[in-house]
């Protein structure tokens, strides 16, 4: 077990000088009282977190859950409590909590403190709890009447379908491929997204019912835009990308053996590659491009395959490797090449350390100039050098640093476009389907669009962009104009939709004259909700409150470069109830009360009080008693939390 201070020294956001690791005295800020007019007044906040989440997911909420700040309802165990919180947003907690590069816990104001917290860890302790215990979503509404046309049965369609069920509207998938899943299923290996428990999660969103599937229909070719638009209410587009880009050096296309990433991941997802080459480059960077190393790395090569085994041949789909093949494994040389420096790889730090652990060589900080081939066109090496990035971002190769890479195999994860064939009336330029800021597509009324097509981005950003598209929808079968989106467009903490699940809402105003409100039960006192606009930042805060405490990592298994061979094992195993709950437990709770009870003790007037036990919740724990306040602004110095502001009398 590591102590505190060497867990400190493995930190890349060191704060300190070297050798100093005591935080600073805050005694001077917290202790400079004075008297003013104003007075303390709770304003809940987004933390950044939730900000930072491009499917809106209410993260602070299910870690107070988790933690247990946040009590169920009566009867509900505080893990599918859990559950239907992370799930109001994600339909998908299971799979993010393994697969999302969590730029939620880039953004954790916890980073100022020690490292932050596991976010991804304790949503996929979520979610694989909700796997074990089979937990369903509650019974859908009354049904609206209305049908929706889903094209694609990816995250976004799925996410797309789950939304708009909970609002009353039935839908129809149609999907191209045999099963649901899209990227899930066919572009990321198994042993980072499990079958078993990506298939409950979506048995789980098609158990609301009325949500048809038609899979092994490709819309253009078998059904056409105009048989949607006749027979279904709304159309959402979510086909996310198949096509990879080519890479910009002569002679790329109809090179046999230059293949593109997402093609290669789904011909070993399909079961169709069995082997691959024995010396693979990939360029890339991305997340896309360690996917093709590791899975290169496991499937190694088999000695003297013939022309028609060819992995080319196979990802082109004019073949299929028999499982044969696999006992004859033997290792493969991988490399991966990259335009920018380890740092600003757009691949998650914690993949790209497996891939170099499990055999891969990564050269960073270059570009390919062009391909070299032998006499029947494939390509035996490419030619690599160094490079550097303008503002433009366009790479530049610097002179006089050329250098050969062998290749058997050249996969390109440089990017992704949409097949648009049989619809292609619907594309732009880019070959993807231009959106609105409601995710409707411009000119095309009735026609919305989510996920890769709009811009390939992340799997959390389909499913955020499918939420904002259902919003939408809905709103159009009603025949309203859609709503101003919110600056910061996430699912937030509701106080009073709180007050009513314990039975604490206010009562109905009788409009009789009163003199302010603090004894009120109509009122929700001295509280303003600015989630919508706001996201705390940790300079807000009073991290002087929080001690050092080491995250608790999940146990994942990486294999060594002489055992990857053939490991298919499943990556990240997750962290136990009580290892879920510790880590819970180191969340700040940015923005919102935790009842330290801190501004109640330093409270040089007594005005600050606690909230009677029986009608406190979450958000409500304080008070204030302005007869005694005199605005010395202590508590909101002591708040660790930001969630007082000394803005009452502003």
């Amino acid at each position: 077990m590591s102590t505190a201070k060497e867990e400190i020294q493995t930190h890349t956001f060191q704060k300190y000088a070297e050798g100093d690791y005591a935080y600073d005295d805050f005694k001077a800020q917290i202790f400079s009282a004075d008297h003013s007019h104003k007075c303390p007044t709770y304003v809940h906040r987004t933390p950044p977190c939730q900000g930072s989440c491009p499917s809106g997911e209410d993260i602070r909420g299910w870690l107070q859950i988790a933690c247990g700040m946040e009590q169920p309802p009566e009867n509900l165990d505080w893990r599918e409590y859990a559950f239907h919180r992370a799930t109001d947003a994600n339909p998908f907690p299971a799979m993010m909590g393994r697969v999302c590069p969590a730029p939620c816990e880039a953004g954790c104001n916890r980073n100022n403190v020690d490292d932050f917290v596991g976010i991804n860890a304790v949503e996929q302790f979520i979610g694989d709890t909700a796997f074990r215990e089979q937990y369903r979503y509650e019974d859908a509404p009354i049904l609206s009447g209305k049908r929706v046309a889903i094209v694609g049965g990816g995250p976004a369609g799925l996410a797309g379908a789950f939304q708009l069920r909970r609002k009353g509207h039935a839908s129809t998938i149609f999907e191209m491929q045999d099963h649901l899943g899209g990227m899930f299923r066919y572009g990321i290996p198994a042993y980072r997204t499990p079958r078993d428990i990506l298939d409950r999660e979506i048995e789980r969103i098609i158990e609301l019912g009325d949500i048809q599937v038609r899979t092994g229909v490709r819309v253009g070719q078998q059904i056409s835009i105009e048989e949607l638009e006749k027979n279904f209410d709304a159309i959402l587009w979510s086909i996310g990308c198949q096509s990879g880009r080519d890479v910009p050096v002569e002679g790329w296309a109809g090179t046999p053996n230059c293949v593109s990433g997402v093609k290669f991941l789904e011909a070993f997802n399909t079961g169709r590659m069995q082997v691959s080459a024995n010396k693979v480059v990939c360029i890339g960077g991305g997340d896309t491009s360690i996917d093709v190393v590791s899975v290169a790395r496991r499937l190694g090569r088999v000695e003297n395959i013939g022309d028609k085994h060819r992995p080319e041949a196979v990802i082109g789909g004019y073949a299929a490797h028999d499982s044969a093949m696999a006992a004859a494994r033997q290792g493969a040389s991988v490399t991966l090449t990259a335009l920018f420096e380890r740092p600003q790889m757009t691949a998650a730090e914690e993949e790209v350390d497996d891939a170099l652990t499990e055999g891969v060589t990564i050269h960073n900080g270059v570009m390919p100039v062009s391909l070299i081939k032998d006499s029947e066109g494939r390509a035996t090496a490419v030619r690599m050098s160094k490079c550097l990035v303008g503002s433009d971002g366009v790479p530049q190769p610097v002179e006089g640093t050329g250098f050969e890479i062998q290749a058997d195999l050249v996969v390109s994860a440089i990017g992704q476009g949409g097949d648009l064939s049989g619809i292609e009336e619907m594309g732009n330029e880019r070959t993807l389907i231009d959106a609105d800021k409601f995710f409707q597509v411009p000119g095309r009324p009735g026609h919305f669009v989510a996920g890769d097509i709009v811009r390939p981005h992340l799997l959390t950003t389909a499913i955020g962009q499918a939420g904002i598209a259902a919003d939408s929808i809905d709103h159009f079968l009603a025949d309203r104009d859609p709503t101003r989106r919110p600056k910061v467009d996430v699912h937030h903490f509701n106080l009073l939709n709180k007050l009513n699940e314990q039975a604490l809402a206010p009562t109905e105003y009788d409009h009789t004259q009163n003199w302010g409100t603090d004894g009120a039960n109509f009122a929700i006192h001295n509280y303003e909700d600015r989630s919508a606009h706001e996201v705390i930042a940790s300079d807000e805060l009073f991290l002087g409150h929080f001690a050092y405490q080491a995250r608790v990592k999940r146990h994942s298994v990486v294999p060594d470069a002489e055992s990857v061979l053939s490991h298919f094992e499943e990556r990240h195993l997750g962290l136990t109830l009580e290892d879920a709950r510790a880590e819970a437990e180191r969340c700040m709770s940015c923005g919102m009360c935790f009842e330290c009870d801190n501004c109640v003790i330093y409270c040089p007037q007594d005005a600050v009080f606690r909230v009677k036990k029986d009608e406190s919740t979450i958000g409500r724990y304080v008070d204030t008693d302005y007869d005694r306040c005199i605005g010395c602004h202590i508590c909101a110095d002591v708040c660790p939390t930001g969630y007082i502001d000394m803005g009452m009398g502003e």
